[in-house]
């Protein structure tokens, strides 16, 4: 038995998307409701699939199947298709199941030759619309299937235009528009390298041949990779008949939305063009008229197109996008799709087809793209600004700015203290320039990845930042950096955009956030049905605050290393780092104690109610000190200047211990646990600071919640040995203020020994807090910053991996040593807490796998936590209604 092929539009609905593609199942489903949709066929995505399997060859018997179904068309519209006298003329369009607007072609007025020209001349009694019908077609196929260029069409357009004394393509006569067709005719013959074919069926199988081709195009490819489409799908054709909104005064073509798709209010939005073609709409050359204007000229059509639009919109019960065509008075409806719309738009209409009793919380919920409410969150560019892009790097942080150039972050410091907008540029930052990034309304590195210290940081910050942007060469000495043969020096302005990851020369008109009611209203309705708690990574007192302000209900890693790069406190820590004495670290470390428990006491206070986890220190000890190749070349200009002796060989004795401190691969070096094993006396003041505010709190009235997590533990007795100290530091404490307090002890999940061995480590662990990047590092044996600056973009574009490890957590290697981890240490410990606080934590697909999961939170930026927020309510919808398919159920979650 063949395969079905080819189905009429009464044949198929809106559930056969995935066979008939999007726009082929739409028809479809308008033809099915009873709403006038030109006839038609569709060829399916099946059909376009075995093409590519057997080289760019038809399947058999595929137009055989199309003559059959073609000849019910010709019935229905009384027409015959190739007929001289009363010709069927046809549109090829493509539809994939999945919308990629513009990224195929589409082929009109198919069927016309020098012969059924003729016919539609006199069954239409208008030589002159015949023939321009024809020039399109014969522009149209010749580009899109023959190959030939666009332009070279246009020039010869052009050409006669500027012979007849015309501006526009409608003012040439129709003894002008024969002699256009025959011109065209020649460049078909010039440059495809044959005659344009005068066989309709033959202009019919090149056509279909066309639009399987253009699955595979470039711009098809790209769209595909960009919107993380697979490109096993394939595309349907859709053929359908011509109706012609180029027929004269009553006749007319557009688009329209049927809510606004930038404000999402409950609107007809969109464009039209009388006499005219679709092409013409976005063609540019006419300029479309607003849809309101329509009701002034044909004002039953404009009642007509309400009716529709409104059933449409009920039917589908989303935003529709739909195109129409006017044909002498009669409407005809063309496609319909749901609407693409901002993210203020999405979180309108969704919130308000809810009040409208259209769809529930739960679909409302679902029809919001987390990553959307990035775009209300932070700053962007005015869509409507004209820009000179003069460098594409990583989009790291969302969000966009304008700045003056700096190079250093003391003078970034500098200019923001007097009020300047700078933007800071880096090869890449150290937590030595956190003071340059505050200030800074964005940061520019030319090396680093998504995952790097300055995307981190700014990600935290909720500033914009560009990272790993190799196309400007910086040079320090001379404070510029290059972009080809462009020179941007220090001062001068340029902006960048976080979300596209764009460079732009000068200053750039923003658009600011709006968070409007119906935002608040959607998330209330995620934490309605959300399982995940939802965390913020947060350092200082200010981001606890902004955290809570978007609804985190807690703190899952506070990171103790960024209180130590204050100007103030960095000297402190040199000291603490470089002491030839334990006396001499201790003074040191007694003069940061008190400046750690004040700011333990302000994340305490903004966070009241909620747990807070506080990671001891954990970066290796020479991030704090000085860059021993600045060192270098800093005493070199030292020598040669003459300067002091003693300031050469105070100079040489830093350069030689921070020599002596650099490890060949310090991110599994001296860092995290080992630290405290080494230096317990670190820990200790870090402990210390921890309690003693706990315990001012506490007796202010105020309920806390200390986590104290250890960092980068492999081993249980690294946890044991720094568990120990901590409650020994507790009883302390407790003794010394006469306050009682709870606390608890866990650890941090970062290398695959410490969740092979879980079961063990839970013995001594209250918590366990994935920190995924590290852990995506060590499973994968990947540098984060050299893989996302050299080699990953080609894994990505190879397909050897399917997304950024960094950005979308591996569930495949990184989610199986999670979820042994998850059931070794709730083995040991059934009520064992588990969260997660690497980046991860603020990415839907990933929140989704920890759901699955049963973890009990997710930790991410503060400007992440609404976006966690709706991920998290999502991932709950979809786990009830059994739609996550990852293999193994969702594990207990331990009572919060």
């Amino acid at each position: 038995m063949s395969v079905k092929y080819v189905y009429l539009f009464q044949e198929g609905d809106a559930g056969m998307r995935d066979l008939l593609g999007g726009k082929g199942a739409d028809l479809a489903e308008m033809t099915r409701i009873g709403l006038p949709v030109p006839p038609g066929l569709i060829i399916t995505t099946e059909a376009c699939r075995e093409y590519v399997r057997r080289g760019q060859e038809l399947p058999p018997g595929l137009m055989a199947q199309v003559e059959e179904k073609l000849a019910v068309v010709e019935a229905a519209t009384g027409k015959k298709f190739g007929d001289p006298v009363n010709p069927l003329l046809l549109s090829v369009r493509s539809g994939a199941p999945v919308s990629m607007p513009g990224m195929m072609d589409t082929i009109l007025n198919l069927g016309l030759n020098d012969v059924t020209v003729e016919g539609l001349a006199k069954a239409a009694g208008d030589e002159r619309f015949a023939l321009d019908c024809y020039r399109r077609f014969l522009q149209m196929f010749g580009n899109v299937v023959l190959g030939v260029e666009h332009e070279i069409f246009e020039r010869e357009l052009e050409r006669l235009k500027r012979e007849e004394g015309v501006r526009f393509d409608h003012e040439l006569s129709p003894p002008a528009l024969r002699r256009l067709l025959e011109a065209y005719k020649r460049v078909i013959r010039a440059h495809a390298g044959r005659d344009f074919p005068q066989e309709p069926r033959e202009q019919l199988e090149l056509a279909v041949r066309a639009v399987f081709n253009s699955w595979n195009n470039h711009r098809a490819i790209v769209y595909r990779r960009l919107n993380k489409i697979p490109d096993d799908l394939g595309t349907a054709v859709n053929v359908q008949t011509m109706v012609f909104g180029n027929m004269g005064a009553d006749s007319g073509t557009g688009v329209a939305f049927t809510r606004n798709p930038s404000t999402g209010e409950r609107e007809l939005y969109g464009e039209y063009l009388m006499n005219a073609q679709g092409e013409d709409v976005v063609a540019g050359i006419r300029t479309p008229k607003p849809l309101r204007e329509l009701e002034h000229e044909l004002p039953e059509i404009y009642r007509q197109f309400g009716e529709i639009c409104e059933r449409l919109e009920h039917h589908y019960r989303n935003m529709q996008d739909v195109e129409f065509t006017i044909e002498k008075g009669r409407l005809y409806m063309l496609q319909t799709r749901t609407g693409k719309r901002t993210a203020r738009a999405a979180v309108r209409i969704a919130v308000e087809m809810v009040r409208e009793g259209l769809i529930s919380k739960e679909e409302a919920l679902l029809r919001v793209d987390p990553d959307q409410l990035n775009q209300l969150l932070h700053r962007r560019i005015d869509p409507t600004a004209k820009l000179e892009v003069i460098a594409t790097g990583l989009p790291a942080s969302p969000g966009a700015a304008s700045g003056r150039v700096v190079f250093e972050a003391d003078e970034a410091e500098r200019r923001g203290k007097e009020g300047e907008k700078v933007i800071l540029v880096r090869t890449e930052t150290t937590p030595d320039d956190i003071h340059g990034i505050v200030p800074a309304q964005g940061v520019l590195t030319s090396r680093g990845g998504m995952t790097s210290h300055a995307a981190v940081v700014a990600r935290g910050m909720g500033k914009p930042c560009v990272c790993g942007c190799e196309a400007i060469k910086i040079d320090y000495e001379a404070r510029l950096f290059r972009v080809g043969d462009l020179v941007v020096k220090e001062g001068d302005l340029i902006s960048i955009d976080g979300a596209t990851g764009q460079v732009i020369l000068g200053e750039v008109p923003l658009v600011e956030p709006e968070l409007g009611e119906e935002f608040q209203t959607l998330l209330a309705w995620a934490d309605e049905v959300k399982v995940l708690g939802v965390r913020a990574n947060a350092d200082t007192p200010e981001d606890a605050a902004r955290a809570r302000a978007f609804g985190a209900t807690g703190i899952g890693l506070c990171r103790t290393e960024h209180m130590f790069m204050a100007p103030d406190r960095l000297p402190h820590v040199q000291q603490m780092i470089l002491a030839a004495t334990g006396e001499e670290r201790d003074r040191a470390l007694a003069a940061l104690l008190p400046m750690q428990q004040g700011d333990f006491e302000g994340i305490f206070r903004a966070m009241a109610g909620y747990p807070v986890t506080i990671r001891l220190l954990d970066p290796p000890l020479h991030e704090f000190l000085p860059n021993a190749e600045e060192l270098a070349v800093e005493l070199t200009r030292l020598k040669m200047g003459g300067a002091p002796r003693e300031e050469i060989e105070a100079k040489e004795k830093l350069l030689r211990q921070v020599r002596a401190l650099a490890e060949f691969n310090p991110m599994l070096g001296h860092r995290g646990c080992r630290l405290g094993i080494t230096f317990p006396e670190v820990y200790a003041m870090q402990v210390r600071a921890i309690f003693r505010a706990v315990a001012a709190l506490v007796r202010e009235g105020l309920k806390v919640h200390p986590e104290v997590e250890i960092p980068l533990v492999m081993h249980v007795n690294e946890l044991a040995r720094l568990r120990q100290m901590v409650d020994e530091l507790a009883a302390e404490v407790k003794k010394e203020t006469g306050v009682d307090f709870a606390y608890s002890v866990g650890t941090m999940i970062e290398v695959p020994r410490a969740c092979a061995t879980a079961d063990e480590i839970a013995r001594e662990a209250y918590f366990f807090s994935f920190g995924t990047n590290d852990l995506t590092q060590t499973t994968l044996g990947f540098s984060r910053d050299d893989a996302e600056g050299k080699f990953l973009p080609k894994y990505l574009e190879e397909k050897i991996l399917p997304a950024n490890p960094f950005a979308v957590l591996d569930r495949e290697g990184v989610g199986k040593l999670m979820r042994l981890a998850v059931e070794l240490g709730r083995k040991t410990r059934p009520d064992l807490l588990v969260g997660i606080c690497g980046e991860h934590g603020g990415e839907p697909s990933s929140i989704e796998f920890c759901h699955q999961l049963g973890l009990d939170y997710v930790s991410c930026s503060p400007f992440r936590v609404p976006i966690a927020r709706l991920a998290a309510a999502q991932a709950a919808l979809r786990w009830r209604h059994g739609s996550l398919l990852d293999g193994g159920g969702p594990l207990p979650a331990a009572a919060s």
